[in-house]
């Protein structure tokens, strides 16, 4: 989803299901090709990986169905990555309410550790269930049926270690200059997506790409 697509979001997502088959695919005989799979940044975004290692990052927002359409396959492929590749998820805030909210979710869920046991069930919830979670009482009743303990996670969600978080994030999605989500940077150099790409499976393979090229230039 792109920033004019967010206002759509409100209508319902069944007009969007299918809006990632008619963006374009990378040419398959070729491989991924800038300016169409992949951007080069002008000017490079900050890293926060250790020495050594290559920076990847996912942008994504708990509301949009693309991102919860691509959680899944980024999962999978995640799990997978090579020991010299870092990866880690920035949640989006394209204004405070809903994407604020969520991304406070997010970083509660990290900062308690709760990632794999909650995250997709945020996206769950938010999708299959039709809860919306955007206010702090909705998501205390979530995680309280979870069974975390409520008064805990709603002191961390309202922390200043995630209100730090929060305001790294939009500066880092500002500096990949995101203005839709799911997508991906690499190494501070390159950002990618499943809208120019077409397809999550696509996706991931420029983003193997752009891994490697990050990789040879060091």
């Amino acid at each position: 989803m792109n920033r004019r697509e967010f206002s759509l979001h409100t209508l319902g997502v069944a007009g969007l299901a299918g809006l990632g088959a008619t963006l374009p695919g990378m040419a398959q005989a070729q491989g991924p090709v800038e300016g169409t799979n992949y951007v080069k940044l002008g000017q490079p975004a900050p890293v926060s990986a250790p020495a050594g290692k290559i920076e990847v990052v996912e942008f994504f927002w708990y509301g949009c169905p693309h991102c919860h359409h691509f959680e899944p396959y980024l999962a999978t492929w995640a799990a997978k990555l090579p020991a010299d590749v870092a990866f880690r998820r920035i949640p989006v805030a394209f204004r405070e309410n809903p994407f604020g909210v969520h991304q406070r979710l997010y970083f509660a869920i990290e900062a308690l550790g709760l990632i794999p046991s909650l995250h997709a069930k945020v996206f769950n919830a938010m999708h299959a269930e039709g809860l919306k979670l955007d206010k702090p009482e909705l998501i205390g009743d979530f995680v309280a049926k979870q069974g975390v303990d409520r008064a805990r996670f709603m002191s961390v969600f309202d922390s200043f270690a995630v209100q730090t978080k929060a305001r790294q994030a939009r500066s880092l999605t500002d500096a990949y200059k995101i203005d839709g989500v799911p997508a991906i940077g690499v190494a501070g150099q390159y950002y990618t997506s499943v809208g120019l790409n077409g397809t999550p499976e696509r996706a991931l393979a420029t983003t193997e790409f752009l891994i490697a090229r990050a990789r040879k230039s060091r």
